[in-house]
């Protein structure tokens, strides 16, 4: 099973799109970053929530901003146990597969959701496929 996402804009997107849409590849990126071998889940949720409160969104669940986990194991029935969500103190071992899907939701105004699913090698997460490289490229 695959779980993607890609945020893109018709047409020509605003400063503000671009600004947010880079605080989320930044949390994005943080999630991964944190993902290592024997990390809590939980911690992976607050590396990207970090990023975008520091952004001025949240804290914490509140919108604008991340209102939900940051990722969920990825299996063959798709959204499967374990998530990336405060309380959640398991372990990170090698072998299990996530989504890294941050999210900056901004109610009545637009949200950006960049998503790729990640494994956990011996030696730290690795991509199943490659980061959006910009909001104008998104794929």
């Amino acid at each position: 099973m695959s779980d993607i996402t890609r945020t893109s804009v018709f047409g020509t997107p605003t400063q503000r799109q671009r600004d947010v849409w880079d605080v989320e590849k930044r949390a994005q990126a943080a999630a991964l970053a944190a993902a290592q071998v024997g990390a809590t889940c939980e911690s992976v949720d607050a590396a990207a929530r970090k990023v975008i409160t520091a952004a001025g969104f949240g804290p914490d669940y509140r919108v604008p901003g991340l209102p939900h986990r940051t990722g969920h194991g990825i299996g063959l029935d798709g959204h499967e146990w374990t998530n990336f969500v405060r309380g959640n103190t398991t372990r990170i071992q090698p072998g299990m597969c996530f989504s890294d899907e941050p999210t900056i939701a901004i109610y009545g105004e637009f949200g950006i959701r960049l998503e790729d699913c990640l494994y956990i090698t011996e030696s730290g997460p690795r991509m199943f496929t490659p980061q959006s490289p910009s909001i104008e490229q998104p794929v």
